[in-house]
């Protein structure tokens, strides 16, 4: 029998368990500890966070080709500068505000962006075409990084690290754990999964099949009465009893609009530091970026509610809106960690602001 088809059968063997009780649920054969030179757990996180944004710059073609209709969208703008001269100067730059809007820039920054590459043109510092291409990139690249410049994940330096995962319904939260569960596998970590979903009937399922794929382990509790706070603080006493480098802890999607399912957020978050004080380390929010900057109402009730540290974009690669990036980074000041350009495991990848503008604006 191989060793995904005894984890099934542990799986549904286990079945019969009490139903409020989490338990524990192995997952695959032997695990690879991560190797660090470091002598200190912060060494350990220091060099996870190096390993993940050399895998960002390395992924460039996989941004490029997820960010392809925003690209198209805007491509316009090198037809628009092509041949450039300065008595086009206002048709131009209103064709290219236009084409901002169109891409979720949101009116604010596409003004914004605009005015000072008109107030540059008028003054003389930009003469060519290809040298107002230039200073848009820098100026949407100083956006996004003058306000979220920590996109890699602070972890601390106690071991678990607690990652926790929140967001609205049908946003590609639990997908996006387990993506970010299999990228972390593949750089060594030892990771628990706790399945803090207790409101949709098939969201354990959906972790167990993750922590299958991902060869990671999880913790579930069973039955109509179980608790979300109950499930991640078990989680987490299990991530430090057993040397558990990462615990990723998925929550039920809700909308932001809902304020008794938003408190039960604050609850969840209170269990875990109790579990582990200074836990947890980063609080991810899953947007849906086919939404453009109607994600913004969300991300600020999610912030107000339990403080986020950064924003997982999802589902960019089929939407023309990869502008809602600088959006919700320009607003909030939270930054972007990761982005989802496509359905594959490799797909959620880190983000990289420079390697974005390149992708939207090359």
């Amino acid at each position: 029998m191989s060793a995904s088809t005894i984890h099934v059968s542990l799986l549904r063997s286990s079945r019969s368990s009490p139903p409020t009780t989490p338990r524990l649920v192995p997952s695959g054969p032997g695990l690879a500890r991560f190797r660090c030179s470091a002598t200190g757990q912060t060494g350990f996180f220091t060099r996870l966070g190096r390993l993940i944004k050399e895998k960002a710059k390395s992924d460039v073609d996989s941004l490029f080709s997820g960010f392809s209709k925003t690209r198209e969208n805007l491509a316009v703008i090198d037809e628009l500068l092509l041949y450039w001269n300065l008595s086009d100067t206002d048709r131009v730059l209103d064709e290219l505000e236009e084409a901002l809007l169109v891409s979720d820039f949101g009116p604010k920054i596409s003004i914004k962006i605009v005015e000072s590459l008109r107030s540059d043109i008028l003054a003389g510092k930009l003469k060519t075409g290809s040298e107002i291409k230039d200073a848009l990139k820098k100026s949407v690249l100083q956006l996004l990084t003058s306000k979220g410049s920590k996109t890699d994940l602070q972890l601390g330096y106690r071991k678990p690290a607690v990652i926790m995962v929140v967001g609205v319904n049908g946003g590609g939260k639990t997908t996006s754990l387990g993506k970010l569960a299999y990228r972390l596998k593949n750089e060594g970590v030892k990771v628990l999964m706790a399945a803090g979903d207790t409101f949709r009937a098939a969201a354990s399922d959906q972790l167990e099949v993750w922590a299958e794929r991902t060869g990671s382990e999880i913790v579930i509790a069973e039955g109509e009465k179980a608790k979300a706070p109950s499930v991640l603080s078990q989680a987490v006493k299990r991530g430090k009893e057993q040397g558990y480098d990462i615990v990723l802890c998925d929550t039920s999607g809700r909308l932001h609009t809902n304020y008794g399912l938003m408190e039960e957020l604050i609850a969840c978050k209170k269990a875990i530091a109790r579990a582990m004080p200074g836990a947890p380390n980063e609080i991810l929010l899953v947007l849906d970026g086919t939404t453009g900057l109607n994600m913004l109402p969300q991300a600020r009730e999610f912030n107000e509610i339990v403080g986020v540290t950064g924003f997982i974009l999802t589902k960019l690669d089929g939407s023309a809106r990869g502008g809602c990036v600088v959006s919700v980074v320009d607003e909030l000041g939270i930054p972007v960690k990761f982005v989802g350009v496509g359905e594959g495991l490799d797909d959620l990848q880190p983000f990289d602001p420079e390697a974005f503008v390149n992708a939207i604006l090359s």
